[in-house]
């Protein structure tokens, strides 16, 4: 009789990565969702990232992302990390740039697992790593008229 652990469900799939793009168009959790779909998943956990209305006490007004040129190839490599790491079914990524209102999405992050906690660990370790590591910066103006730079890295 096989083991739990020795189903190949249970095990990462071949090719876990199904979508890591950066856009400049509105992004869709349905896309992102849909993306991971994977039979033999029995946790999805999803994260999304939306452009608030406020930071550090300031009231923001408006903001834009920008990105260095190797910004997706360096998604696509913490996406790898994070399949290796985890027995990732599915991962999906998007990060939105260009100008944003407050409630735009602006990043998307998906990982199907086996189960429910590895699925939510990998997408943890999927959007920090994102987070700190992607050359993605963020330009905020804020209602008192002052501005600021955030790098992602």
């Amino acid at each position: 009789m096989a083991r739990r652990n020795d189903h190949p469900g249970e095990q990462a799939a071949q090719d876990p990565i199904r979508l890591v793009a950066i856009r400049d168009t509105p992004l869709s959790v349905d896309e992102v969702f849909t993306a991971v779909g994977d039979d033999a998943a029995g946790g999805t956990a999803l994260f999304v990232g939306t452009v608030r209305s406020h930071d550090g006490g300031a009231d923001v007004d408006k903001l834009g992302y920008s990105c260095h040129p190797t910004a997706e190839a360096e998604m696509r490599r913490i996406a790898e990390e994070v399949a290796a790491r985890f027995p990732v079914r599915a991962l999906a990524a998007v990060h939105r740039v260009g100008d944003l209102a407050v409630g735009d999405l602006a990043v998307v992050v998906a990982v199907s697992c086996p189960h429910r906690g590895e699925a939510f660990e990998a997408c943890r370790k999927l959007i920090d790593d994102l987070k700190h590591q992607v050359p993605i910066w963020k330009h905020q103006t804020f209602s008192d008229g002052t501005e600021e730079w955030v790098g992602a890295c």
